[in-house]
């Protein structure tokens, strides 16, 4: 019996809340499936690790979460700590940064019972998360953004044929589980040899998946084709900005950015991270919706079956799933979805499901 090691980083805002949220359901989860117990560590990170450790992302926290076999990352509040903190690379970058975790997983996927604007939305946007349109983090060393004059801001806007070949796959093997569909995303009507570039290796990687229809749309049209039938789409890939800005449209489109899922991931490592932000303004109030966090941990258990070939892992994940659905299904749901539910609340609610599918 093989036993996991997840890292658990609460982070600032709603994280403390939304985390333990979900440590509580995947232990229920992995006790129904089987699955020895999983240990948890807990490390500092985010304005707590800045009060004792001096630093948003402590060294020990990195040399730790290496060992680990993937980890639990809450929202960050950068924009709120003390300089110069604010001014330096985000947590979430410089862990996705430290660890080349290059691809940004985020589904969205409307609810019985949910909120949805465009019902029967099943999508997942495939972001690449290493270069692109974001400066910060997608250098070396530096950043890709300068001011050569203080009346001149320059950003760099980065793409190379690794990188697109390597995301590329991950959005083709990934619609080959799915419906076989990969839309590419780009701007090449403007950005002819950046986002051309994308396009064309993503054309060029998806020949060698016949199976799989390919199609491709510029951003500014596929903000309007997802308002209108996000329903009709499977995987969508597309460069770090781009993907950022359509997977909030999209998990609004789908009921709410609190149902919003996504895991970070490289070829060794993988972090589940929801992919909304830290909402100071309910932090501490019981009433945050931690769907997309729950979510974004059962992505973890599937990135971990895939790698240890562990089928216990991926009924675990499935009930962590059913249990989210049959409790949103039944009404329990936390008010930015139309309910009245608490955090607290709605984790009990799919803690139940799960001990009695």
């Amino acid at each position: 019996m093989t036993s996991y090691t997840l890292g658990v980083l609460h982070g600032d805002g709603i994280g403390p809340e939304i985390v333990p949220s979900s440590v509580t359901i995947l232990d229920a989860a992995a006790a129904a499936a089987g699955l020895e117990p999983i240990a948890w560590v807990e490390l500092p990170l985010g304005a707590a690790a800045i009060a004792e450790h001096g630093t948003a992302v402590p060294e020990q926290t990195l040399t730790a979460l290496a060992g680990l076999d993937g980890w639990l990352l809450g929202p960050h509040d950068s924009a709120a700590y003390p300089e110069p903190h604010r001014s330096k690379l985000n947590p979430s970058g410089t862990i996705r940064k430290h660890f080349d975790l290059y691809a940004n997983i985020r589904p969205a996927k409307s609810f019985d019972g949910g909120n949805a604007i465009v019902a029967g939305t099943d999508l997942v946007i495939v972001r690449e998360n290493t270069q692109g349109f974001y400066a910060d983090r997608s250098t070396y060393a530096g950043t890709g953004e300068f001011m050569p004059t203080p009346d001149v801001a320059i950003a760099l806007g980065i793409i190379t044929r690794p990188a697109v070949e390597r995301i590329a796959r991950s959005a083709f093997d990934l619609a080959q589980r799915r419906d076989k569909r990969v839309t590419i995303v780009h701007k090449a009507n403007v950005l002819k040899m950046t986002t051309g570039l994308f396009r064309d290796v993503c054309r060029e990687i998806g020949a060698g998946y016949p199976d799989v229809a390919v199609d491709d749309f510029h951003i500014d049209a596929m903000t309007v084709h997802l308002v209108r039938r996000a329903n009709e789409f499977d995987v969508i890939v597309t460069e770090n900005m781009f993907g950022d800005i359509l997977s909030d449209l999209a998990g609004e489109i789908a009921g709410s950015l609190g149902i919003a899922p996504s895991i970070n991931s490289s070829d060794t490592h993988a972090m589940a991270q929801a992919a909304h932000g830290s909402a100071p303004d309910i932090a501490g109030r019981d009433i945050a919706n931690p769907i997309a966090m729950i979510l974004s941990s059962a992505m973890l258990l599937d990135w971990l079956a895939a790698k240890h070939d562990d089928y216990r892992l991926r009924a675990a994940a499935r009930r962590v799933e059913a249990g989210v659905e049959a409790a949103v299904k039944a009404g329990m749901s936390t008010r930015d979805l139309g309910g009245t539910a608490t955090t607290s609340g709605f984790t009990g609610a799919v803690v139940e499901a799960i001990r009695a599918a």
